[in-house]
Formats: C-alpha cells, sequence, structure tokens
C-alpha cells in the first residue's frame, strides 16, 4: 500500500494556492477543471514521487466550510525549522505554535487547516526568539 493524498476543502482557490505554492513551497503537479461536476482539483506535494495534498474548489460555494474536528493536520519535515519558520514569518504568516522545542511548530491555511512543521531528526538546540514567544490562537 503506498499513501497518495490528502483532500482539503478551498473556499478560495487563488489564496490556498498562494498559501501552500508560494508561501509553503509545495509544486502543483496536476489539474482537473470538471464544467459538469462545477469543481477543481489542484494536486500539490513537495517532489514529483511524493504524497500530495488535493486542494478541492467547489465553484459554487460561497460560504466557508465548517471546521470539524475529523480533520487533524497535515504535516512536513524541514532541514531547519528555524529558518523555515523565519522564512514563513516574512512571507506573512503567523507562527501559531513557535518551534520552542526546536522541533515543532503549527501554522494554519487560509482555511483554517493546522499544519504541523517538523525538524528533520533531532530536535534543534532551543534559541531566541523561538523560546520566548507565546502560543497564539487555536493550532
Amino acid at each position: 500500500m503506498k499513501f497518495l493524498h490528502t483532500m482539503i476543502r478551498v473556499l478560495d482557490l487563488e489564496q490556498a494556492l498562494d498559501f501552500f505554492v508560494n508561501k509553503l513551497g509545495l509544486t502543483e503537479i496536476k489539474r482537473m477543471d470538471s464544467e459538469q461536476g462545477r469543481f477543481t482539483l489542484v494536486f500539490l506535494a513537495t517532489g514529483p514521487d511524493e504524497p500530495a495534498i488535493e486542494l478541492t474548489h467547489n465553484w459554487d460555494q460561497t460560504e466557508p466550510y465548517t471546521t470539524g474536528r475529523f480533520f487533524g493536520h497535515l504535516a512536513f519535515s524541514v532541514d531547519n525549522i528555524y529558518d523555515y519558520c523565519e522564512t514563513l514569518q516574512n512571507r506573512g504568516i503567523t507562527i501559531l505554535r513557535p518551534p520552542r522545542d526546536g522541533k515543532m511548530a503549527f501554522i494554519k491555511s487560509p482555511d483554517q487547516i493546522s499544519i504541523e512543521i517538523l525538524q528533520k531528526g533531532d530536535a534543534l538546540e532551543a534559541k531566541e526568539p523561538w523560546v520566548s514567544m507565546p502560543n497564539t490562537g487555536e493550532w
């Protein structure tokens, strides 16, 4: 068995693509528009043979989707969590749960999907400003 993808519904496809592609660094690997079904599917991944995120945009959806507890979060590993979180901040992303432990941080997408950022391998040595940074909102 091979994990293929996770699907999340998005209200504003362009805003979601800006977040996942321009800010997080994912690559669009496939797109499908269904005129009959009135939806667009966009598959994003960290590489060509990696599992994907399927963004589902229903064209006629006008209200934000409700946030349910049935969906936990997406998780990505990075080479240096401090550098990555700093890059996200510089791109206007709020770090909701800072990487105080050198290992884990949380952010949210424009559609309120929790995203966990994990340090590859062992945790980095704790350092400022992350150690003193408080949590913000829910993650």
